[in-house]
């Protein structure tokens, strides 16, 4: 009887320790390579299984979002696809979370921005252009300004700087400095620039101005800086933050006084044909800007085409 028990008992564990050999806690087979096939069906599901056909946006009255919606989805045939409306933040906090993780995600990007200084990104390549080239950002002032504010208009039109200018003040922010601390930080650190802006420009005495903005991170940060530099010559500068609809409205009908957060040709494409005429374009205070679907370069992906995979 012994014997007998001995024996069931050691077949007992000859089959557990085959058992523990031929499969994983999770209950998944393991392949030639040790893979679970948890694993494998991670590794082999295509970009759309990962991140379940989602592209995280952001305001649903962007331009970059229309363009996204409307015109990129179906041009490439991506009929599965849906771009989830947010905010800048909320699409920023996606893309850390997923970062973190190491994760897959898909976001809609433009640069400048300090994500591309903080994550390690790229741009998907978009072979058929229709996000177009490089844009600008440009300079809207209500029409009179000139003559009634003169000296605000000239600084405003003299307005012009960089990518890497734009940025540094963005990062501060990122880092956790005030818009209005970070914009103070930078002027001060930049006088040689910020000198061709106030070039024969007069000093007043607290007029006021008011400059309309969206809660972009780039448009938030050279707000805040042609904010302090018009404060310097005795403006009264007040910032008003709405959205993309709003902001244009506003500069249309005088209720504000400019912006300098006017992405052309495409991104605000819809408002500057709806209110042409009524505003003033001052050109280009930023040049060298994109647009399009941005990834964690650890994702092995390079084009929108690839999507449809």
């Amino acid at each position: 009887m012994l014997k007998k028990l001995v024996g069931i008992t050691s077949a007992i564990a000859l089959t557990l320790g085959l058992a523990a050999c031929g499969g994983s806690e999770k209950g998944g087979s393991t392949d030639s390579a040790g893979s679970t096939s948890a694993e494998s069906e991670a590794t082999t599901a295509s970009v759309g299984e990962q991140v379940d056909y989602k592209i995280i946006g952001i305001d649903p009255g962007a331009g970059l979002m229309k363009i996204t919606i409307d015109k990129v989805l179906p041009e490439y045939g991506l009929d599965k696809w849906k771009v989830v409306e947010g905010s800048g933040a909320a699409m920023t906090a996606a893309l850390k979370k997923a970062y973190d993780k190491k994760e897959p995600i898909i976001v809609t990007g433009w640069s400048p921005h300090w994500k591309f200084a903080k994550f390690d990104l790229k741009y998907l390549e978009d072979p058929k252009g229709v996000y177009g080239g490089a844009e600008d950002v440009n300079t809207i002032v209500r029409q009179g300004l000139k003559e009634e504010k003169p000296d605000a208009y000239k600084l405003l039109d003299q307005f012009k700087w960089e990518p890497k200018d734009i940025e540094a003040v963005m990062n501060l922010i990122q880092e956790g400095s005030e818009p209005a601390d970070a914009a103070t930080k930078w002027v001060s650190e930049n006088q040689e620039l910020v000198s061709t802006w106030t070039e024969g420009v007069n000093k007043v005495d607290g007029e006021e101005l008011k400059i309309l903005y969206v809660a972009w991170d780039d448009v938030i940060a050279s707000s805040n800086v042609i904010a302090n530099v018009l404060e310097s010559v005795g403006y009264k500068v007040k910032l008003i933050q709405v959205d993309a609809g709003p902001m244009w409205a506003g500069v249309a009908d005088g209720s504000g006084d400019a912006i300098v957060g006017a992405w052309l040709p495409t991104t605000h494409a819809d408002y500057y044909a709806e209110y042409e005429g009524k505003f003033e374009d001052l050109g280009p205070n930023l040049q060298g800007t994109k647009l399009g679907l941005v990834v964690p370069k650890y994702m092995d992906i390079n084009s929108i085409e690839d999507l449809k995979e």
